[in-house]
């Protein structure tokens, strides 16, 4: 019997692991079961954080390197936007016993930005101190992916951001690092993602089916 209760669920990855699928996938089943769930995504969730992700898109555009946000300005306008997510959506949906199912969060902070872009790890420690405050994911779904598959994958986009077209080297790094920071952490769940088959979702449905105590 399910006991309505507050879990806050987190998909990570590199480009291409299918990370936004799965944890759609996810909303879609705890739906179906009348399970009171909200699906968002970082960088955005709210209008606010939507308007701060098309700034951070708009910069990568640009042409001229000159006129792009420094690593330290471009790693603000994230959390910023973490910063107005977790205030006005994450926090309330789970004082009122909501599943939050997030593609991405600080997780990709660390990966990108401090393994890709070296901007020092305590910067970003000691702002996540003030606006996350006690806040953790409950679970986290790392999906690891074959870089044969990302590529792939990313090729059949319609629409592109600005992590797509990065070279191989940064999506090895970064999903080194997402390893490396779920190594040995209880709550992570690493899965290998680079099949296009519904086995992974089945998997990870039990996962979280066994956190909820429901059959």
């Amino acid at each position: 019997m399910y006991k309505k209760k507050p879990l806050f669920i987190v998909f990570e990855g590199i480009e291409g692991c299918g990370k936004s699928y799965q944890s759609y996938k996810l909303f879609q089943k705890l739906k179906r079961l009348k399970i009171d769930v909200i699906h968002t995504r970082e960088p955005g969730g709210t209008n606010s954080a939507e308007l701060i992700r098309k700034l951070i898109l708009k910069d990568y555009f640009n042409k001229k390197s000159k006129d792009k946000f420094d690593k330290y300005t471009d790693t603000l306008l994230y959390l910023a936007a973490r910063n107005e997510h977790v205030i006005n959506k994450i926090k309330p949906a789970l004082q009122k016993k909501k599943i939050v199912i997030c593609d991405r969060f600080y997780d990709s902070t660390i990966a990108y930005q401090v393994y890709g872009k070296k901007v020092n790890l305590n910067f970003i420690k000691n702002i996540h101190r003030y606006i996350l405050g006690k806040l953790r994911p409950n679970i986290t779904f790392l999906l690891k992916v074959s870089a044969k598959s990302s590529r792939r994958r990313l090729l059949k986009r319609k629409t592109f951001n600005r992590y797509d077209n990065l070279g191989q080297s940064f999506y090895n790094r970064a999903q080194n690092a997402f390893l490396k920071i779920a190594k040995n952490k209880r709550n992570y769940f690493i899965f290998d993602s680079s099949k296009d088959d519904n086995i992974l979702e089945k998997k990870i449905f039990h996962q979280v089916k066994r956190y909820l105590k429901i059959k």
